[in-house]
């Protein structure tokens, strides 16, 4: 069973040649707007093999010269591939590490001495504790040292590194604003070992670091960047599409404080190692043609000319053969003989991804139409992550495909419970108790005992304390009841509403369970129950929490076995792929989107209003300010506006969508 096929997903088709060239000369060519050796890998494994090969190499080389192998290492989510492929060595393999040093990168800053959630803890947690390093040669910053003490402790810490002869490997993840291990935004060049205070944004990222909804730290206790540049070998690791704009500015911007990482380009032997949605922003991936020549696919076109578009500031039709010369599109010309060849081409692919009829239009000639006219009415499955994603994602398609006669199911796949706070736990227990007392219904000493039960908890709950399994079925409740008033406000019946609970997501915590075969085992038994003739699934892999990424995987998973079993209805089948509140897709990879009127968008934002727990008191709107529906009403009017200013038809509004074809 493949759980991971959303790592396999290049929506770009990117060519090998372009992430993996044959010879130094290619490299040099495709490679010449990189300013750090910049390694990219088709899946994480390949990448994280690739590292663990050279740490390897390194100790056994170490070993031989009876000398310790020192290692920093940082304790990021990124980390974790790498860590798994050494544990993975040394029980298979029979790797030692028995001469190796590690140096922790950084500590979280006041710690008491008995927390959990320590760098340190974490770090032992994912590798140390896993292989055969002698625990003397495991030193970290001290969290819990005095805030007076901390400055003579930091100096001795660079000791101790120098006193090892220094740091043979540095292993790193990156932040998304740019940090290495802690050095925030503003961190110097020559910064040493110190105490630093975490941006918002950090705290936010290493939450998913902690597991549990305990707040991390406001301080730390960090390497500096000119203690990481001592470092002989460094590795700077990513993975996703959510760290492709910072691998971008780090790689190919200008030095600067205000991307810590940037300051890896002055290092001799830094190395990045990424996959492709991480490389995904790069020069040689996103604009090909300004590195090299290229083999021209009709989707390299469209993202040429519609980059041509924005520099230019015109609308594809007035582009010139000038526009192509002066910018480097010369090729195109020679290729088209024309730019107005090559402007109506294009113009009238991007005109054709547009439709009122995502299910298809009835006894109409679909050869230019994204979706087929049979078989009508269609049998369509909306998974949703979270029990609201199905309205902030594609609420104006689901509310049009209902309007047009398709038989829509809406399928959950997660509760959603723990993002839900406990005010609205405690409203809906005094809605309860009330309810009992007006109609004489408290005589059942069960509910009375439970109810008191409950409101102890939240009253003495601490920050950090999980939520009981009853508060967490509550929560649940709560969210079903307003997935349910949506799905009736958008005319779905209540028996093609699927809760399907995954048990991957029932951690209790931010930090989720591996997902597994059960979980796809659900999603394949209601795929076979309703044998869809359309599929609408989360491609939105960037969301902060990773929960899309493994319903993504699930469903994926679960139409693999289906392919692979031969069945029937999945040949009748299209699968579409929707981003939510965090992106758009890019207009190249646009193949349907579906206009709105400004009518059509207030009942957009009315279904996703009816989703009253996830407005300001949602536990996890994250650094992004705007409410769920004003992210999805920009997002919405953005892909309108794209279309107009290229000179397509204006509208209010549009929602986009990418075909997925099973691999």
């Amino acid at each position: 069973m493949k759980l991971n096929l959303t790592s396999e997903i290049v929506l770009n088709k990117v060519p090998v040649e372009i992430y993996s060239p044959k010879t130094a000369v290619d490299r040099s060519e495709i490679t010449r707007c990189e300013k750090i050796p910049t390694d990219i890998f088709p899946k994480i494994e390949d990448g994280a093999k690739s590292i663990a090969d050279a740490i390897e190499n390194e100790i056994k080389t170490k070993q031989h010269e009876g000398k310790f192998c020192v290692l920093g290492l940082g304790t990021g989510l990124s980390l974790s591939p790498v860590y798994e492929e050494l544990i993975h060595r040394h029980k298979v393999k029979k790797l030692s590490f028995h001469n190796v040093v590690v140096f922790n990168a950084y500590e979280y800053f006041q710690l008491s001495k008995d927390t959990r959630n320590s760098a340190i803890n974490q770090l032992r947690e994912r590798f140390l504790n896993h292989i055969d390093i002698n625990p003397q040669n495991i030193f970290t910053p001290d969290g819990s040292v005095a805030q007076d003490k901390v400055q003579e402790h930091c100096r001795l810490y660079e000791q101790r590194i120098e006193s090892f002869g220094g740091i043979d490997i540095m292993l790193l993840g990156i932040g998304r604003i740019g940090n290495i291990a802690t050095n925030e935004p503003g961190s110097g060049l020559t910064s040493t070992s110190r105490i630093i205070l975490l941006d918002q944004v950090s705290r936010q990222e290493m939450t998913m670091s902690f597991g549990t909804s305990e707040p991390v730290p406001p301080c730390s206790i960090t390497m500096g960047i000119s203690t990481i540049l001592r470092s002989r070998k460094i590795y700077l690791v990513a993975w996703g599409e959510e760290k492709a704009e910072i691998i971008q500015k780090t790689i190919e911007g200008k030095i600067t404080d205000a991307i810590p990482a940037s300051f890896l380009q002055t290092h001799n032997d830094a190395h990045v190692i990424i996959d492709l949605s991480a490389a995904s922003q790069l020069t040689r991936i996103v604009h090909p043609w300004l590195v090299k020549s290229c083999e021209w696919t009709d989707k390299l076109v469209r993202s040429a000319l519609v980059w041509l578009c924005q520099i230019t500031g015109k609308p594809i039709l007035k582009l010139t053969n000038k526009d192509y010369n002066e910018n480097g599109l010369s090729e195109l010309l020679a290729l088209y003989g024309s730019a107005y060849n090559a402007n109506i081409k294009i113009f009238n692919d991007l005109q054709h991804t547009i439709t009122g009829w995502p299910g298809g239009k009835p006894n109409a000639d679909d050869t230019y139409r994204p979706e087929r006219a049979t078989p009508y009415p269609k049998r369509v499955i909306v998974f949703s992550p979270h029990p609201d994603d199905d309205v902030i994602s594609m609420g104006g398609t689901l509310r049009r495909l209902v309007q047009q006669g398709h038989e829509v199911h809406v399928a959950y796949e997660t509760s959603g419970n723990i993002a839900v706070g406990d005010e609205e736990v405690t409203r809906f227990m005094h809605f309860i108790n009330g309810f009992n007392q007006l109609f004489d219904n408290d005589k059942d000493e069960t509910i009375r005992k439970k109810y008191k039960e409950i409101k102890q908890f939240l009253m003495k709950k601490k920050e950090d304390d999980l939520d009981t399994r009853d508060i967490l079925t509550i929560k649940g409740l709560i969210r079903r009841g307003e997935a349910r008033t949506a799905c009736t406000f958008n005319n779905i019946p209540l028996d093609r509403v699927h809760f399907l609970d995954l048990p991957f997501y029932e951690s209790g915590t931010i930090e989720k369970l591996p997902m597994t075969e059960k979980d796809v085992n659900i999603v394949r038994a209601l795929l076979r129950k309703v044998k869809p003739h359309q599929i609408y699934v989360a491609g939105d892999l960037a969301d902060p929490h990773g929960t899309h990424r493994k319903c993504t995987d699930a469903v994926l998973a679960a139409i693999d076995l289906e392919k692979e079993a031969g069945e029937a209805w999945l040949k009748d089948c299209r699968i579409w792929m929707y981003r939510g509140a965090w992106a758009e897709w890019e207009i190249e990879n646009i193949e349907m989107c579906v206009p709105m009127s400004p009518e059509e968008l207030r009942a957009k934002r009315n279904s996703i209003l009816k989703h009253q727990s996830q407005m300001e008191s949602a536990p996890f709107l994250g650094s992004d300010e705007r409410l769920f529906w004003q992210r999805a009403e920009d997002r919405n009017h953005a892909t309108a506006a794209l279309y107009d200013r290229l000179g397509l038809a204006c509208y209010e509004a549009m929602e986009a969508f990418k075909e997925y074809k099973p691999l």
